[in-house]
C-alpha cells in the first residue's frame, strides 16, 4: 500500500450489534492488522431519537467480546458525531463560500407536495433545484444543499464490484445540513472520513447508492476520494436480508446462546470470504491471509447449524480453564452454585467437552457436577436399583470410603477389585453408579466424573441413591 492504511467501523447505536455490522467490523480489524493499519472506531449518533448511551455501551461491549481491539476511538473524545459539530459546520460554510453548496428556503410542505406529484406520475422524487439559482439570503429559514453536476456520470471504483457508473441526472441536490442546523449521515460521513484520514471505506452494500452523492461531496471539498469496499449483506436460509424473522441476529444473542467468541469470528470471517478449503483458522492465520480484494461479491448465507459446528470445534480444542472461565456465566444462569475448586471445574469442562455444541449445552450435560440428582432414570432404576443394587450401592461406598487414594485410577482399581469379588461386568457396577451420581446412565468417563466431585460428595450421592434402591426392592 503506498500509504499507512487507515479504515472505520461506524456503527449507528440504535439497537444491538448485529452480526452484519460485526462481520464489517471484523474484516476492517483484519484488513488494518493485514497492512499493519489503523482500526477506528466512530459512533454514527446522529439519529438522536433513536441513539442512546446503552446502545453505545453494548456496542463497545461486543467489539470487546469478539476482541476486535481499535486503535482509536471510544471512551477518547472526538470520536461520536454528535461530539464533532464544529468540524461539520466548518466544512458547511466552506463548500457555501466556495459556491459548491447553496441556501434553499423551501419548506417541507412544498417538498411533500412535490413528492406526492412525483409519486402520482409514477416518477422517482428528485429536487429540482428550485432555489440553486435563487441567492436565499442567511436571514431566512434554509436548509443547505450541495450543488451537484447535472451531466455526466460519478463513477464509483469499488475493490469488490469495480467500477460502478451512477447517472449524475439521477442525482439530485441533496440536503447536507437541515432548517433546524443539523447535519446529514451522508455529509457526517464525508466530513469523518476525510477528517480522520480514512483510506478505505469498506462497509455494507446496502450504502453502495450513498457513494455517488458521498463522492460529489468529496471533490467538492477538494479531498482525495477514499477506495470503497462495499460488502454483501449476509442472508437467511430464504436467501432474503438476515433479520429477526429468521432468529438470532445480534452478536449479543449469540454470546447469549453459547456461542464462543473465537468461534464467532471464525465463522464471521468465512461468510464471504475464503482461502481454499481451510474452515478454521486462528486470528494470526486470518490477519496474514485475509485481503479485501478476496471478499465474494455475492451475498453469503447464514448457517446456524455451522457455526454450531464450528464452535463445538473450537469448545473440543479449548483447555479446561478457559472453558471454565467462558462457562462461569452460564452455570450461574442455569441457577447453579460452582462448589468445585478451579482445578476441578477446569476438570469437569474436559470431561464434558465433547459433548456439547453450545455453552448452555455444555452446562446442561454437566448439571450433575453441580447439583445432586433431583431424580433418576426411570428405566434405569426399573433394571439397576432393588435390593441388588442398594447392596452394591453400600459396598461401593464402603471401599472407596477406604481407598488411601482417590483419583480416577484409584477409583478404577476399587471397582475392577469389586467386580471380581461381585462376579460381575465392570459396565454392571459403572452404569449403577452413574445413576447414583448423576441420576442417569450416560456420562463422561465414570471414574474422572468421581475424582473431580470429590470422595465426599460422591459417597453422599451413593448413599442417598441406596436409600432410593432399598425403597424400591
Amino acid at each position: 500500500m503506498p500509504e499507512p492504511v487507515r479504515v472505520r467501523f461506524a456503527p449507528s447505536p440504535t439497537g444491538h450489534l448485529h452480526v452484519g455490522g460485526a462481520r464489517t467490523a471484523l474484516f476492517n480489524w483484519a484488513f488494518a492488522r493485514h497492512h499493519g493499519g489503523v482500526f477506528i472506531l466512530r459512533i454514527e449518533d446522529t439519529d438522536r431519537s433513536r441513539s442512546t448511551e446503552e446502545y453505545i455501551g453494548q456496542i463497545v461491549e461486543a467489539m470487546r467480546w469478539l476482541g476486535l481491539d481499535w486503535d482509536e476511538g471510544p471512551p477518547a473524545a472526538g470520536y461520536r458525531q454528535t461530539e464533532r459539530a464544529e468540524i461539520y459546520r466548518a466544512h458547511a460554510e466552506r463548500l457555501l463560500a466556495g459556491g459548491r453548496a447553496y441556501r434553499c428556503r423551501c419548506t417541507p410542505q412544498t417538498l411533500d407536495a412535490l413528492r406526492e406529484a412525483a409519486r402520482g406520475a409514477g416518477d422517482t422524487f428528485r429536487y429540482p433545484g428550485t432555489c440553486r439559482e435563487a441567492a436565499v439570503p442567511a436571514s431566512e429559514p434554509h436548509a443547505l444543499r450541495l450543488r451537484t453536476p447535472r451531466e455526466g456520470q460519478t463513477v464509483v471504483r469499488d475493490v469488490i464490484h469495480g467500477d460502478v457508473a451512477f447517472d449524475n441526472a439521477q442525482l439530485d441536490d441533496w440536503i447536507l445540513v437541515r432548517t433546524d442546523g443539523t447535519p446529514t449521515y451522508n455529509f457526517c460521513v464525508v466530513v469523518d472520513d476525510v477528517t480522520m484520514s480514512i483510506t478505505h471505506v469498506v462497509r455494507g452494500n446496502d450504502h453502495l447508492s450513498n457513494t455517488p452523492k458521498q463522492i460529489l461531496c468529496y471533490e467538492a471539498l477538494d479531498y482525495a476520494v477514499p477506495a470503497f469496499a462495499h460488502v454483501s449483506m449476509i442472508l437467511g436460509p430464504d436467501k432474503h436480508r438476515l433479520s429477526k424473522r429468521h432468529g438470532a441476529t445480534s452478536v449479543q444473542a449469540f454470546r447469549e446462546a453459547g456461542i464462543v467468541p473465537d468461534a464467532m469470528v471464525n465463522y464471521l470471517a468465512r461468510l464471504g470470504w475464503s482461502h481454499g478449503d481451510q474452515e478454521i483458522f486462528t486470528r494470526d492465520e486470518m490477519v496474514r491471509l485475509f485481503d479485501i480484494k478476496d471478499v465474494a461479491s455475492s451475498g453469503a448465507v447464514f448457517d446456524l447449524t455451522k457455526l454450531e459446528w464450528l464452535n463445538q470445534e473450537y469448545i473440543k480444542a479449548m483447555d479446561g480453564a478457559r472453558l471454565a472461565e467462558l462457562a462461569r456465566p452460564f452455570i450461574a444462569r442455569a441457577g447453579l452454585t460452582v462448589t468445585l475448586d478451579d482445578a476441578r471445574l477446569a476438570r469437569a469442562m474436559e470431561n464434558l467437552r465433547e459433548r456439547a455444541k453450545t455453552l448452555v449445552e455444555l452446562v446442561e450435560v454437566g448439571r450433575f457436577y453441580f447439583e445432586r440428582p433431583k431424580e433418576y432414570e426411570a428405566k434405569a432404576v426399573a433394571k439397576f436399583f432393588g435390593a441388588a443394587g442398594a447392596q452394591r450401592l453400600g459396598l461401593l461406598a464402603e471401599r472407596l470410603g477406604a481407598a488411601a487414594e482417590f483419583t480416577a485410577a484409584a477409583i478404577e482399581a476399587v471397582y475392577r477389585d469389586l467386580t471380581a469379588e461381585l462376579s460381575l461386568k465392570l459396565v454392571d457396577l459403572a452404569q449403577l453408579t452413574r445413576l447414583a451420581v448423576t441420576g442417569r446412565t450416560a456420562s463422561p468417563p465414570l471414574f474422572d466424573v468421581l475424582a473431580v466431585l470429590g470422595r465426599d460428595e460422591t459417597l453422599a450421592r451413593l448413599q442417598a441413591a441406596r436409600v432410593a434402591a432399598e425403597r424400591t426392592a
